[in-house]
């Protein structure tokens, strides 16, 4: 039975914050808010985690999982970045996408796209979720909440309780946050491609084309 707990979208309680982290820290799978979306969210790393989230969504091994990160900083240990591709990022950022880049070594093998060997990256804009990836002080391993042959997200907290609530761990709820999932950008092939519009405003990178990503990167400050 999962536990649910309701706090307010712009000002959350720290101690269910702090609750809520120390559960993804002891292997719970979590349902959390984002600007875009609820989603299913794990310990980075935690196997358990990854399968169960692919056991809810139904998900094959060719799926891109994401890494939520709380700023640059964080984000530049995890995905090789050259400074073109960096200033586009940083532009759209905070924001409703998610960057597919080539992956660290820092990330466990078991996130990599099997052939790309890349991962998907994205900083939201939403206080709860900034105020769960602070407590947690590492990126949260997740994936959109949408259920299998479903065309929409879940995004009541209540509802998700109810149908998940013996599949998820933890429920945290802080309101509506909309049915739309982000925006995804492609930098991975040399070349931008959208693969996915979403919630985030794509005219900024219609017109533009990334340059090749090397193995260099540079960790945003």
């Amino acid at each position: 039975m999962a536990k649910y707990f309701d706090v307010h979208p712009e000002n959350p309680q720290r101690r269910t914050i702090t609750n809520v982290a120390e559960s993804i820290r002891s292997g719970a799978l979590v349902a959390y808010p984002t600007d875009s979306c609820y989603a299913l969210g794990c310990q980075l790393g935690s196997r358990d985690g990854i399968d169960r989230i692919r056991s809810v969504r139904n998900l094959d091994d060719r799926h891109h999982f994401t890494l939520v990160c709380q700023n640059f900083s964080q984000l530049g240990q995890f995905v090789q970045i050259d400074n073109d591709v960096f200033r586009a990022i940083k532009a759209a950022t905070p924001g409703s996408y998610t960057f597919i880049l080539p992956a660290t070594k820092e990330v466990p093998r078991q996130l990599l796209h099997p052939k790309k060997k890349t991962v998907g990256v994205r900083i939201p804009d939403h206080t709860v979720t900034q105020a769960l990836l602070a407590e947690l002080g590492e990126p949260l391993l997740s994936s959109t909440l949408l259920l299998p042959d479903e065309e929409e997200p879940l995004t009541q907290g209540w509802e998700i309780k109810e149908r998940l609530d013996h599949v998820v761990d933890v429920v945290l709820d802080s309101g509506d946050c909309g049915t739309e999932p982000t925006t995804v950008i492609d930098f991975s092939g040399g070349e931008l491609e959208v693969v996915r519009r979403g919630a985030g405003d794509v005219s900024r990178f219609e017109q533009r084309t990334a340059r090749t990503v090397t193995p260099r990167f540079r960790r945003p400050r």
